[in-house]
């Protein structure tokens, strides 16, 4: 009777909240429900009222006030979560329909009437409420429901909508989701949902969760291999629409798997799978793997062509992939794409589809050559490249449509297709192997890719962009390598290839900052100068008398950091050249600057972000340690091999100052013009830079010593004395700079002297100009005073006329006759 009464009672509970659950009452509603699931375990008769109350939950809460959904959060939070852990209740019928119930809170509807008082909650309140840990409790109710489809079913369709949430997401990672899906995938399900829900909620893992964690988890091999099986089936057996794209969708998901090098990707032979059908319509061979299989050249299937292709690209990234690529035909499936396009296109493929996977094929290439570098030059892949590259530049009427990630730029012309060709034959030629090196110069490869690089440096004139840039750049790489330590390939090179080269040393400064790539442009042309010109005197002459000195030298000037180094090191290079010497000497820069003076300021540039410490009049500070950097100086003494070079030695390549002494070796360090006191100071620490740098050597070797051993007495006096040595350079210098800066300071004196007396010469003058002046005023002004001055000039007169008369003629009257003004003759006067 006790049992009929509660059931009785249970049905007036669910027939007073047929209208919805008041949010006050829905914790008491939870309890009533744990207490009719521990029934179930003794009665059956439960169930029914249990389902009645879980169906509760379907409706929206009811709430009195706009406060209670707040108030009562954590309350019903917990009830929601509740619902999870009732799957465990052994009742296909529960479990049902607690996954109805969730799945409504996604699709909730309104009661046809509402309880007086109370208005229903916000549409996402529930939605909002489940997210603390009704997912984990549903991933882990799989267990439960492994071999119970329709219960399975359902469980994934809740899930399905709950990971559509970054938290539920990010719980469903934390439960294992991810692999606990993958296991399961493998499933009978004739209607076909248990694949397309998992993969769904896979998917959404990935994009709302952690997707190094969530791939983390489909790592094994199990997990691998049943991605397999699945991906098999859709492929060979899915003929409907939703088969191809969701073969698709698990084609992205094997995509992130074969990026992570721990995923058994090739030992589970998925890897081989998706090799075998990437080629499958280049190569034509037939395989057991993927028996019964057509391409129907849908837009799913050119998608999945695409992606067959990325997957190709990352696993080339892994050495362990090499021998499946290369067995599985790869490379001629690649090189299929390399020839001329037909505007027919490939046959089932439109043209503007037959473009973007030729240009995909051509990029994934790239890739793949230098792994497989055995078969590119069994297929003659060099060949092809350059027979492609050729038609490129050739006149042929075709229009590139430019639409995909890898045309971009190509609309119109070839553009794309040189630029992924070119970056094809660099990833090979980057791997320095020689006979991939003999095979392009044989087939007159230096010729054909100057004459596509004066092609696209013209085409870059009437219009610049990146992609232009991109492929100069990439060409100047081939040949730097190509030409590098073989001086008949730089003879070649110099035929053309010089004048080519010396338009880009005039780049305009300002360019280096527009952010298209001019900086790797110039750095590109930098580097093919030093690999295809010095080394070869009929090279090197040829680029000097182009004024390729000047040009240098003008770039050496802008003091771009980046410039520097390696137009330091080029000039160093070509200074072995005795016809260098002059044009160094005499290059001018904008104000009348030499290039001893450029060389001695980036000296001290380079000192000052070393942290070398300089007087403010830059002489020697430290006569011990005259050139050590503020780095050197943090260093703790470690013992090293002889094998491995010390900081002193390694700075040396770290720095432009070795070079920058080079180079005034080459120069001369005297009677150098355009020099200050200040440079000339500068100038002496660089002559005896040698010096210095060898006493921090056996300064290292001493501290070294010192580490680990004691050295005898009479190895203590020859380091003391080599020590000495050292330091007395340093005082050397020091004295010289003394002395230099004293004559400066003694010229500087002599030029002040002479300046003032040409003060002093000039106020005399003017005061001489003055007083003239002043008696000038006086005389025309005044009569007396002119009367004065007649007869002082009269004086004068007189008294310089000789004492004893001569008679040798006439004698003439000094008056001027008629004078009618009251200024004396000039003439007289002065």
């Amino acid at each position: 009777d006790l049992e009929k009464e509660q059931l009785k009672t249970l049905k007036k509970v669910v027939k007073h909240f047929e209208n919805g659950l008041p949010l006050k009452n829905v914790t008491q509603i939870t309890e009533i429900l744990n207490l009719c699931a521990e029934k179930m375990n003794e009665q059956e008769a439960f169930t029914e009222p249990l389902c009645e109350l879980i169906k509760l939950f379907e409706l929206p809460f009811q709430k009195k006030k706009s406060s209670d959904e707040e108030n009562y959060s954590v309350e019903v939070s917990q009830s929601i979560a509740q619902l999870g852990y009732l799957m465990r209740v052994p009742s296909s019928q529960v479990k049902i329909q607690i996954c109805k119930s969730i799945v409504s809170f996604y699709n909730m509807e309104l009661p046809g009437k509402l309880l007086s008082g109370y208005q229903p909650t916000s549409a996402n309140y529930k939605i909002q409420m489940a997210e603390e840990g009704l997912a984990e409790a549903l991933v882990l109710s799989l267990a439960l429901v492994e071999n119970q489809l329709p219960e399975k079913l359902w469980v994934l369709k809740a899930l399905q909508h709950l990971s559509t949430s970054g938290k539920n997401c990010r719980q469903m990672v934390k439960a294992q989701a991810a692999s606990r899906l993958c296991l399961y995938l493998n499933g009978a399900d004739p209607s076909g949902q248990l694949v397309f829900r998992s993969s769904d909620i896979l998917w959404n893992l990935l994009e709302n969760a952690s997707k190094e964690d969530v791939v983390d988890q489909l790592r094994s091999l199990e997990c691998v291999r049943a991605l397999k099986e699945v991906f098999l089936d859709l492929v060979t057996r899915g003929f409907r629409h939703c088969d191809h794209q969701l073969r698709n969708d698990l084609l992205v998901i094997a995509t992130l798997l074969a990026e992570n090098p721990a995923v058994a990707i090739i030992e589970s032979g998925f890897a081989e799978l998706l090799i075998v059908l990437a080629t499958f319509t280049e190569v034509k061979l037939p395989n057991p793997l993927i028996k019964g299989f057509k391409f129907t050249y849908s837009y799913e299937d050119f998608e999945m062509k695409k992606l067959l292709f990325n997957i190709i690209g990352i696993l080339s990234k892994d050495p362990s992939a090499a021998q499946v690529l290369s067995e599985n035909h790869v490379m001629p499936a690649l090189l299929y794409y390399v020839k001329r396009n037909q505007n027919l296109g490939f046959p089932g493929w439109s043209a503007t589809q037959y473009e973007e996977l030729q240009l995909h094929a051509i990029a994934v290439l790239a890739s793949v050559a230098p792994v497989l570098v055995d078969k590119y030059l069994s297929c003659q892949a060099n060949t092809l490249l350059l027979v492609f590259l050729e038609w490129c530049i050739g006149q042929d009427p075709f229009f590139g449509r430019g639409n995909s990630f890898h045309g971009t730029g190509g609309r119109g012309n070839k553009l794309a297709q040189m630029r992924y060709s070119l970056r094809a034959l660099r990833s090979v030629v980057a791997l320095y192997d020689d006979a991939v090196s003999i095979n392009l110069c044989d087939q007159g490869a230096i010729s054909q890719l100057l004459e596509i690089l004066k092609y696209a440096a013209d085409k870059s004139k009437e219009k610049e962009d990146t992609i232009l840039l991109e492929i100069q750049a990439d060409i100047l790489f081939i040949l730097s390598v190509l030409c590098e330590n073989d001086v008949h390939r730089k003879e070649l090179f110099s035929c053309e290839g010089i004048g080519i080269l010396i338009p880009f040393f005039k780049m305009d400064p300002r360019k280096l900052y527009s952010g298209l790539g001019h900086n790797c442009l110039l750095l590109s042309a930098l580097d093919c100068l030093w690999s295809c010109v010095i080394g070869c005197y009929i090279a090197e002459d040829s680029f000097i008398e182009k004024q390729g000195i000047f040009l240098l030298l003008d770039l050496l000037a802008l003091k771009e950091k980046n410039l520097c180094n390696i137009i330091l090191g080029i000039l160093v290079e070509i200074s072995d050249n005795p016809k260098t010497t002059l044009p160094m000497s005499i290059w001018r820069g904008k104000r009348d600057q030499t290039a001893a003076n450029l060389l001695i300021q980036l000296w001290r540039q380079e000192e000052l972000d070393l942290g070398v410490r300089r007087d403010e009049d830059g002489k020697i500070v430290d006569t011990k340690r005259p050139i050590v950097t503020s780095f050197q100086k943090q260093q703790k003494v470690i013992p090293l091999p002889a094998s491995c070079p010390s900081f002193a030695i390694m700075e040396i390549s770290e720095s432009i100052r070795a070079k920058v002494y080079s180079l005034f070796c080459r120069l001369g360090f005297e009677n150098l013009p355009g020099l200050s006191a200040k440079d000339l100071v500068t100038l002496a620490i660089i002559q005896h830079y040698i010096d210095f740098k060898i006493g921090e050597v056996w300064s290292e070797i001493c501290a070294e010593l010192k580490e680990e051993f004691r050295p005898v007495s009479s190895d203590e006096r020859i380091l003391q004395l080599i020590s000495k040595v050292s330091e007395n350079t340093g005082e050397t210098v020091v004295a010289l700079q003394n002395e230099v800066l004293k004559r400066e300071l003694h010229h500087k004196i002599q030029e002040e002297k002479k300046t003032y007396k040409e003060i002093q010469a000039t106020l005399t003058q003017r005061e001489l100009i003055n007083k003239s002046w002043e008696n000038f005023l006086t005389r025309t002004s005044n009569y007396e005073a002119l009367k004065k001055a007649k007869m002082l000039q009269k004086t004068l007169i007189e008294a310089s006329r000789a004492k004893s008369k001569i008679h040798s003629g006439p004698e003439h009257s000094t008056d001027i006759p008629k004078l009618h003004t009251t200024v004396s003759n000039p003439l007289i006067t002065l």
